[in-house]
């Protein structure tokens, strides 16, 4: 289940860069994730080493469920969009960056993974978007 939140009208200069973009496109997923009641719980995890992954925010939900989240931008519809561009590859990687910071844990709480799809018409929260 997901909803879709209309894009806010632009408050300054386009970002320049992919990097900018992307920060962007963060902060709006973080401030919607907020404002539904989750609280961060750190922001762009990386896995130690080459070819791991990262994940954009881990937050936690009310329950107290371990809510990883990856966020995709897109400023256009070709290839599948923001939502066709989570492979398999990209989401076994998160997965894997997920596993590696569960093990910091005695007794990981339940865990869920959500995607925030950000595109033209607006942002889409997909809850539970996919299983390890």
């Amino acid at each position: 289940m997901g909803f879709l939140a209309k894009k806010p009208a632009a408050a300054g200069a386009a970002p320049a860069t992919t990097r900018q973009l992307g920060q962007a496109g963060e902060d709006r997923a973080l401030h919607c994730l907020q404002a539904a009641g989750l609280r961060l719980v750190e922001r762009n995890y990386r896995t130690p080493g080459r070819g791991g992954g990262e994940i954009d925010l881990i937050m936690r939900d009310a329950e107290g469920t371990l809510v990883f989240v990856e966020v995709r931008s897109r400023s256009r519809r070709d290839y599948g969009g923001a939502g066709g561009s989570i492979d398999g590859v990209k989401r076994a990687r998160i997965v894997y960056a997920a596993q590696c910071y569960l093990q910091r844990w005695p007794a990981p709480p339940p865990c869920r993974f959500d995607v925030v799809l950000i595109e033209a018409a607006g942002l889409q929260w997909l809850r539970a978007a996919f299983d390890s």
